[in-house]
């Protein structure tokens, strides 16, 4: 098993970036969502195995964590919010998807680039995915600043979230207990508060499209 972690955690690693690209070509709220639940589900298998090759335990808790949260409790209350909200398509984007997928190229190429020096000086037996691990922070921020709906905005931002964990598992073996629990509630209590948010968008404006907050700055 030790002598083919490596090969596994990179198979789990462009799993995750393969997931990334899914989501920046999807439309589909509800698909959105059900990828994102994937990819935190690779997150975890990802952490259990370096812990197991490790033996670190504190990995095991890190991927207990996104466990329950990135693929039980927040897929499940997106789910709940977009029925409520009624809300099933995103078109409104920045680029169209040849045009996305080839900037999403383009930051995968150089998130390799930028993270070939740190590769070198890292002793981790995953720290080869680090490229893999920003080029999904790139990714997810790209989803960001291209969307305009705030639900897809929201998995963006826990998609990069995902990506900053993983390129922290890759390069250090985990991050210590401590981090990872602060970094789980700030998770927890920020989509709680972006869920309340959703809800005051569709009642002031019967939308969730994020341009209308600008319409405030003239009230």
């Amino acid at each position: 098993m030790f002598k083919f972690a490596p090969q596994l955690i990179n198979l789990f690693a462009t799993l995750i970036l393969l997931l990334s690209f899914a989501m920046i070509s999807q439309r589909r709220i509800v698909s959105l969502i059900n990828l994102f639940m994937i990819q935190g589900a690779a997150l975890v298998a990802a952490s259990f195995l370096l812990g197991y090759a490790t033996n670190q335990p504190d990995l095991y808790v890190s991927g207990g964590l996104t466990l329950v949260l990135k693929v039980i409790f927040i897929p499940w209350m997106l789910h709940r919010l977009i029925r409520r909200l009624n809300v099933r398509w995103d078109v409104e984007t920045l680029f169209n998807i040849p045009t996305t997928m080839l900037v999403g190229i383009a930051l995968v190429i150089f998130a390799f680039s930028l993270a070939l020096p740190v590769s070198r000086l890292s002793y981790s037996i995953a720290g080869g995915s680090l490229g893999i691990a920003l080029a999904c922070v790139f990714l997810s921020f790209m989803m960001m600043i291209t969307r305009s709906k705030a639900v897809p905005q929201v998995i963006g931002f826990l998609s990069m979230e995902n990506g900053l964990i993983f390129a922290a598992t890759t390069v250090t073996n985990g991050m210590p207990m401590i981090v990872e629990f602060g970094i789980a509630l700030d998770v927890l209590v920020g989509v709680l508060i972006l869920g309340v948010f959703m809800f005051q968008i569709r009642e002031k404006f019967d939308s969730l499209d994020i341009h209308n907050l600008e319409a405030l700055k003239e009230d």
